[in-house]
């Protein structure tokens, strides 16, 4: 195991894809996430997982609980705005009766959910039941009024003519069928989520598995295998064909990238926690013993 007190502790580094087309043509970048939630359902690691799934709105996702290929394939794609997916888990156990339960979350998410399992109050026979943890980057979410702010103000258009999101090399981009726009990110500072600004991870460090797609080039992910459990389903993912692996950028549009991004969140957000400690305001953050303990319990 590394010790990284950039990228938190794993196991390996790799950039893979999905090798179904199908999964391609559907997810955001490399089709890391839905691919492993399907392999693992299809070799019984799990029984159902809790994915952000369509909203009533576009664009507005909803948490639901998957249990088919087809099920996972209808939340593939980055939504850049928050689904609480951790208040479906113990539906997923007490309403659909699952056992082994997998989940997909934001760094905040993932925190929330090895809380749950380290100090299981109100969580009883739910968290023993959580058997694959799968975390995503994010440096910050919108709520999904700013969203729509976004798409109707600096796009111009509605949500329901939106075919995708991305956030790549600084930008926002908007994508129609007709048209894209990018939107600077610089722009969309003070529309983030208040929590946003006292996140200290950038790359869901208390995952099994963690990607995204920085680091990579395009239409792969960058893949950290943290866990045991995390490293013995990409293994397994490569040998079976599942996922196929590239040679992963050292560099400074590569690795660098991932290190140079995790490590400035860290400081700029440990900077607004210190200005308001010394404000005399409490803040909800991380403390180390308590990241030891979870490590621990994990």
């Amino acid at each position: 195991m590394i010790q990284d007190s950039v990228l938190g502790p794993h196991q390996e580094i790799l950039t893979a894809r999905a090798t179904d087309k199908k999964i391609l043509d559907k997810s955001q970048d490399g089709g890391i996430v839905t691919a492993l939630l399907v392999y693992a359902l299809e070799k019984n690691i799990i029984d159902g997982t809790v994915v952000a799934g369509p909203g009533k709105e576009p664009w507005k996702p909803e948490p639901m609980v998957a249990t088919t290929k087809k099920d996972i394939l209808k939340s593939a794609g980055t939504k850049y705005t928050m689904c609480p997916n951790v208040a479906l888990i113990k539906e997923a156990t007490r309403g659909y009766g699952l056992e082994k339960i997998g989940t997909v979350g934001t760094p905040c998410q993932v925190m929330g959910i090895r809380k749950m399992q380290t100090y299981p109050l109100g969580a009883r026979h739910v968290t023993d039941k959580i058997a694959l943890v799968l975390g995503i980057y994010c440096m910050e979410n919108f709520p999904y009024d700013s969203l729509k702010t976004f798409i109707q103000d600096k796009a111009g258009t509605t949500p329901d003519k939106v075919t995708k999101m991305d956030i790549s090399k600084g930008k926002l981009f908007i994508r129609t069928a007709d048209d894209e726009t990018a939107i600077p990110i610089k722009q969309t500072h003070g529309y983030e989520q208040s929590g946003c600004q006292y996140c200290l991870d950038y790359v869901a460090e208390l995952s099994d598995v963690s990607c995204g797609s920085v680091g990579a080039k395009p239409g792969w992910s960058t893949i950290i295998k943290r866990t045991d459990k995390g490293a013995s389903l990409i293994d397994s993912a490569i040998e079976d064909g599942v996922l196929e692996v590239t040679e992963t950028n050292e560099g400074k549009f590569g690795l660098e990238m991932l290190r140079k991004l995790s490590k400035n969140k860290k400081t700029q957000r440990q900077k607004n926690i210190d200005k308001k400690l010394d404000m005399g305001l409490q803040i909800p953050f991380t403390h180390s013993k308590f990241k030891e303990d979870i490590l621990e319990n994990r």
